[in-house]
């Protein structure tokens, strides 16, 4: 009886503090988790799966599959300041001549955001970002080391459905020309913008434009810029008590290289971990 009694007591005691931890990601709206996704340097553990498929690609005007792995995992430094790393795996399938395919790996990208863990409103991180050649054909990227810094801006404000932003960073190649296949592999420097506005309905529906901004600053003038507009929607839903935000949005480049796409149709699965 004893036992039994005792029994009860433990489980009267933990119940509302299993409730409460169990809940607290329940507590957190649709809303909230869609805002949280819009915030790059967010304290939100997340895996995107970003799916581009560039069309009239090459001077043979076919199609460019790029899937960005691209896992976010920040790190507690103290209670003023989170390390929010976040890395990019491209898997590229990439048409050749003769109506060949070549699928590999291309370069990955890490990169590392110092911020401030209890900012509110305005928003920023600043840090660094390296690009490691870790591509499986010439023909899918640099086998260059490269670095350079990166820094994100955003205002997110409790209220308000607006999070808008930019995210900013340039890659420079590290060390002297690198041999690849007895090719000969010259330097590069890349210079990548991305705005990004979002409006946010309750529910976790929400409108979203964040266009992708190259410049590859080593190429001819006319080679250089990549600019494209356009948009999307992206709703926040539940798979058991695991929060996917998923995202479908076609983006037209108004600038492009001279085989560079027409249009890009992106579409994202990101699996969610709250703190």
């Amino acid at each position: 009886m004893k036992k039994r009694r005792l029994a009860r007591r433990l489980v009267a005691t933990a119940l509302p503090v299993l409730v409460a931890v169990t809940g607290a990601r329940a507590e957190m709206s649709a809303e909230a988790l869609a805002k949280l996704t819009q915030n790059p340097v967010a304290n939100l553990i997340s895996v995107p799966f970003q799916n581009n498929t560039n069309l009239n690609f090459g001077p043979d005007k076919r199609n460019q599959n790029i899937l960005n792995i691209q896992p976010v995992i920040p790190i507690t430094l103290n209670k003023d300041w989170n390390l929010i790393t976040r890395t990019i795996v491209p898997v590229i399938s990439q048409p050749v001549a003769d109506g060949e395919r070549i699928n590999g790996i291309g370069d990955t990208q890490l990169s590392a955001f110092l911020s401030p863990a209890n900012a509110e409103g305005l928003i920023w991180g600043a840090g660094a970002i390296l690009q490691a050649p870790t591509d499986t054909n010439e023909a899918l990227g640099n086998p260059r080391w490269g670095l350079g810094p990166t820094a994100v801006v955003l205002k997110l404000e409790k209220g308000s459905p607006w999070v808008y932003g930019v995210l900013v960073n340039n890659v420079w190649s590290i060390g002297g020309p690198v041999k690849w296949n007895n090719t000969q592999q010259g330097g590069y420097s890349n210079l990548l913008v991305q705005p990004f506005l979002n409006y946010n309905f309750s529910g976790g529906t929400y409108l979203t434009s964040s266009p992708i901004i190259t410049a590859a600053w080593r190429s001819d003038s006319s080679d250089r810029w990549t600019v494209p507009i356009g948009g999307g929607v992206g709703h926040i839903f539940h798979i058991g008590r695991l929060p996917v935000n998923t995202q479908i949005g076609a983006y037209y480049n108004i600038v492009r290289p001279d085989f560079g796409p027409n249009w890009q149709i992106r579409f994202q699965v990101q699996l969610l971990f709250p703190k």
